[in-house]
């Protein structure tokens, strides 16, 4: 004996339909993060500025007064008109005009400043700051 086929259609199955337009996205951050503009940027790096003393005085018046050779990378101490001391290494700044250290050797410490001379002209500088000696 056959089965008999019917006819009749079932209605789709039913499934489970969720509206997320109300839920909060898990991975939304919890703080906004805004980009900083210029003006911002320029504002924080002057309120920076008087953190140490080393940017109050003219490269010239430091003395150097020691420079360790190491396999890290070389560092120098220098003495501020003042009597405090700083440890020195290639890449910082120092002085008025933000003069960055390019070389320490044992004789002295190469800072190279840039400046605007009175024509608007941007002028690298190199300024040598000899170890001093014991007479």
């Amino acid at each position: 004996m056959q089965k008999q086929v019917s006819t009749v259609t079932l209605p789709p199955a039913q499934t489970n339909q969720l509206d997320f337009s109300t839920k909060k996205d898990p991975l939304k951050p919890f703080i906004a993060v805004k980009a900083a503009t210029q003006a911002e940027l320029a504002r924080q790096k002057a309120d920076l500025k008087p953190a140490l003393p080393i940017p109050s005085y003219d490269v010239s018046q430091f003395r150097l007064i020691g420079a360790v050779n190491d396999v890290k990378g070389n560092k120098a101490m220098v003495v501020d008109p003042s009597g405090k001391g700083y440890v020195l290494r290639v890449g910082m700044t120092i002085g008025k005009n933000e003069g960055r250290i390019t070389r320490i050797d044992t004789s002295g410490v190469e800072v190279v400043e840039q400046f605007r001379d009175e024509n608007n002209k941007v002028r690298k500088e190199t300024i040598r700051i000899p170890l001093l000696r014991k007479p």
